[in-house]
């Protein structure tokens, strides 16, 4: 009997293609487009800064020479792209005597079960980028286990910033405006020119609230645009002292070291993480090609596919990877808020 799996539709090419047209459910970091995708064909990635910088330029007599250009400083940093593997099994048991849904006499396709396998396994790769990107967006990257991946702060030899927010001085009109100041000040500071249509805070849902029910902000809260709190949820995102603020409520399963399946926030309770959107180079998520033959020197994907028959053709292994690298080019601007 031909094997199934030897048809052209389960190549990894196809396969590849297939996990990559099914919707990303998960991800408010990926709705927000702020991290765009940036294919590599390597392993590893060099970051070149360029330490740049603008000055004026005197005035000279008419026919007098100019005064001549200067070279900004050049670093280069490298950085490993993360590989992330996960696998699958379809057995003959999911095929067999199987009846497709609304239907009362076609069998199940073996091609409905594997896009089912696919879309769980793709939904999987999809909340560990948004963990990364999250991580990111905070300096640190970390790994499923919580451990350090990529210390950007450290990389660049930058010292991270924060902001305090004094929710608990509500009598005192004026200190969360001054908080806002300096987060916008520290902000245009760390773009150091870069281009960005405004500032964005994931909060959460502790820092949300003592926000939004503080004294100072409960008025500008509740009028704005004319009521329309009154009707909407406005944990999507408000504006307040020229910065939007939005309720992130993100978080994740993961295996502790004792095996017991735990929870981990993506934002610590009472913290927030402040960033520019809009920016034209600051974020990217680099995507290096997977580890096959077939992929040797190719454009990195978002997502690979590949399936094998088990020995003796008792069923089919599935295996997928993602090696993705999500990247803040200036950490200068990652800002953490912090409620007191």
């Amino acid at each position: 009997m031909q094997n199934p799996f030897e048809n052209p539709g389960f190549s990894v090419a196809s396969l590849t293609a297939a996990i990559n047209l099914i919707p990303n459910r998960y991800g408010r970091l990926e709705s927000l487009n702020l991290f765009p995708a940036r294919p590599v064909r390597t392993r590893q990635i060099i970051v070149e800064e360029y330490a740049g910088r603008l000055n004026l330029l005197p005035t000279r007599a008419p026919g007098s020479p100019g005064t001549v250009g200067e070279r900004g400083k050049r670093n280069l940093r490298s950085f490993v792209v993360p590989h992330i593997p996960h696998d699958d099994v379809v057995l003959p048991e999911e095929v067999q005597g199987l009846r497709a849904f609304g239907s009362e006499t076609e069998m199940e396709a073996i091609g409905g079960v594997m896009a089912r396998h696919l879309e769980t396994m793709r939904n999987k790769h999809a909340i560990t980028l948004e963990h990364l990107r999250m991580g990111a967006l905070k300096g640190k990257i970390l790994d499923a286990d919580g451990s350090e991946l990529i210390n950007l702060f450290d990389e660049f030899k930058i010292t991270a910033q924060s902001v305090s927010f004094e929710f608990s001085t509500k009598e005192d009109e004026g200190n969360l405006k001054e908080s806002c100041l300096e987060l916008l000040s520290l902000m245009e500071d760390g773009l150091n020119g870069e281009f960005s249509t405004g500032t964005h805070v994931l909060c959460s849902p502790e820092f949300f609230r003592a926000l939004v029910t503080h004294a100072e902000v409960k008025t500008a809260y509740q009028n704005w645009q004319q009521g329309v709190v009154l009707i909407n949820d406005m944990r999507s995102g408000f504006n307040y002292s020229g910065i939007t603020f939005e309720e992130y409520r993100g978080q994740a399963a993961f295996v502790q070291d004792d095996g017991i399946l735990g929870t981990r926030r993506f934002i610590a309770a009472g913290e927030a993480h402040a960033f520019p959107i809009g920016t034209v180079d600051t974020f990217a998520t680099y995507f290096a090609p997977a580890d096959f033959n077939e992929t040797v020197n190719t454009l990195g994907q978002t997502l690979y596919a590949k399936q094998e028959p088990r020995k003796f053709d008792r069923g089919t292994d599935l295996h997928t990877q993602s090696n993705p690298l999500p990247m803040c080019h200036r950490p200068n601007v990652l800002i953490k808020l912090t409620s007191a």
